[in-house]
């Protein structure tokens, strides 16, 4: 497992994990890498600073040994634990959203207005909209909140 730093477009910061560095180029150029604050899938690695390893001057200090590969070490165990209540918070808030929400996919800024004018019935919508979309809406006023909502998998 490696945690990176990462930047979306925004330039919100943040941290995830991954396999490995492959995995990380294959899950962000699919867009599955989505920034936490904005929604945004336009992410990038930010400069990290190495972590360096402190020992004796001499060097003669002896070395851990590289774990087995497939194996787990503890603080990986413990991030996967934290990782899968994350995206089992995450599933709960998009389930609740979908329950008590009104669908409006493509729609979602014009109804936006539409409610906020008053000429649509005042309700929760939920849907798609572009970065510029909802700068726009929150430019007007009209509070947007982006939601990581993370696609179901297929049960193969």
């Amino acid at each position: 497992m490696i945690l990176y730093q990462l930047r979306c477009r925004q330039a919100h910061d943040f941290e995830a994990w991954f396999l490995d560095s492959a995995t990380f180029d294959r899950q962000a150029a699919s867009g599955d890498v989505t920034c936490p604050y904005c929604g945004s899938a336009k992410i990038a690695k930010a400069p990290m600073s190495p972590r360096l390893a402190s020992g004796s001057s001499r060097g003669d200090e002896p070395r851990e040994p590289a774990k087995p590969a497939g194996r787990f070490v503890p603080g990986e165990a413990r991030a996967t634990e934290v990782a899968a209540k994350i995206l089992q918070a995450v599933e709960a808030v998009r389930e609740h959203v979908e329950e008590t929400c009104d669908y409006v996919g493509d729609e979602f800024a014009d109804e936006a207005r539409r409610i906020r004018k008053g000429e649509a019935e005042e309700r929760g919508i939920y849907g798609e909209a572009s970065e510029t979309e909802a700068a726009k809406l929150d430019d007007e006023g009209i509070k947007v909140f982006r939601l990581p909502f993370v696609r179901p998998r297929s049960k193969n």
